[in-house]
């Protein structure tokens, strides 16, 4: 791997990893501060806002400036994300914060990939980076878990009482340390950054004027959209990132309703399926060449099945099987398209260009599934039936999918 590759994948672990404690913090502050269960969804709704309305700034704005340089401001722009939870902004609103510094990054960490790295070690790379994302999600929700679990030790309570005095906040919470040590994991994670080299990769922008780069950004998402290789990579990676943000928040819901484990507990259910994804995506890295990256399709039809069925689980016993199941045909199916997707993309655009159509668009069905959770959440319709529904969609989508690659597009299986 290139120099500077593993600042990068650790400054990314850091980074990821406060998110996504940041995430259960939220939703624990959401409930002590006695706001509807239904607003927990919209936490990461909020998060991913920027990744869609921010798009066409994003891949020009990676493009233009040092990524490493970039990502450090934005891990600064994080803490101060984080401090606003303790002004009595609505969290919904400090989590967006967050989430509009997030945005920023991933263009340019994958942009970084895209420069650095061979076109014929970009599946290794994606999983390494795969591997780390899901890492994030396993150590982040737990340290989130374990945050909430320690802020009834006595030097958690004296810390709490004693900042809230210090800085006069009026806002009554117990999360205050938990919360300030996130701001510490960011500040590791900006430092981390500046030893990240510059890739020196150059790119001609026509026009930093706003609706200049609207039309540019409609022109390259038309551009993938239209490529053959890059529109079945892209339909898959979008479907896939808007039903697993659903069941990111339906897995914990799940285990409230069903097996009765409280929030602090349920984390470490999420931390099960990202065991499985760990597991597909270090297989898929070592294994599945490029070349042959769309033979991964057939995994989302097992991937869409599982998720009833972890529905209709009625214990630990039988979920957690369906779970790593899940996981690990999660891993094994976007590691190649997401380095499908990064190739053809940079092939067509620029590095930071298509990482930020492709987090536009799959961003953009994180809100519609989120919005959509979260609606039929306030009119209580039952959480079987969603996931019932969202991975019904999600197999017959991956079973068109490869219907039309057997049928259509033979010849760009074999080149």
């Amino acid at each position: 791997m290139p120099k500077g590759f593993f600042y990068l994948i650790s400054a990314q672990f850091a980074s990821g990893l406060a998110d996504n404690a940041l995430l259960i913090l939220g939703i624990a502050f959401l409930s002590e501060q006695g706001y509807p269960g239904w607003w927990a969804p919209l936490l990461k709704f909020s998060f991913t806002l920027s990744y869609v309305f921010l798009a066409p700034l994003l891949g020009p704005l990676a493009d233009a400036v040092s990524k490493s340089k970039l990502m450090a401001a934005m891990n600064a722009l994080k803490v101060i994300g984080v401090a606003t939870f303790f002004t009595g902004i609505h969290p919904v609103v400090s989590y967006a914060i967050v989430g509009m510094a997030a945005s920023a990054y991933a263009p340019a960490k994958y942009g970084l990939i895209t420069e650095t790295v061979p076109s014929h070690r970009l599946v290794n790379a994606n999983g390494w980076l795969e591997v780390t994302v899901v890492l994030t999600v396993i150590f982040g929700t737990a340290c989130g878990g374990l945050l909430l679990l320690a802020r009834d030790l006595h030097w958690m309570l004296s810390l709490n009482h004693w900042v809230t005095d210090q800085l006069g906040l009026a806002l009554k919470t117990q999360l205050v340390s938990p919360l300030l040590c996130l701001i510490v994991i960011y500040g590791i994670a900006a430092f981390l950054n500046f030893g990240i080299p510059p890739s020196h990769a150059v790119y001609t922008q026509k026009s930093f004027h706003p609706v200049s780069m609207l039309q540019d950004f409609i022109a390259s998402n038309l551009k993938l959209w239209l490529d053959p290789i890059a529109r079945i990579s892209l339909s898959v990676t979008t479907l896939f990132w808007g039903i697993g943000a659903v069941v990111q928040f339906a897995v914990l819901l799940w285990a409230q309703q069903v097996i009765n484990i409280p929030l602090e507990q349920g984390t470490f259910l999420q931390a099960i399926v990202a065991v499985g994804v760990i597991a597909g995506a270090a297989i898929a890295g070592r294994w599945i060449n490029l070349r042959f990256a769309l033979f991964a399709l057939p995994l989302g039809v097992i991937l869409g099945l599982s998720l009833p069925a972890i529905a209709y689980s009625s214990s630990l016993t039988s979920a957690i099987p369906l779970m790593l199941l899940t996981g690990a045909a999660g891993g094994l199916l976007m590691v190649p398209m997401n380095a499908l997707l990064q190739h053809r993309g940079y092939e067509l655009l620029t590095a930071g260009r298509s990482i930020a159509v492709q987090g536009f668009n799959e961003n953009a069905s994180v809100l519609l599934m989120l919005g959509i959770y979260s609606g039929l959440l306030a009119v209580a319709v039952p959480l079987k039936f969603i996931m019932t529904v969202l991975g019904g969609a999600m197999a017959i989508s991956m079973l068109v999918l490869t219907w039309t690659i057997r049928h259509e597009y033979k010849s760009l299986v074999r080149s």
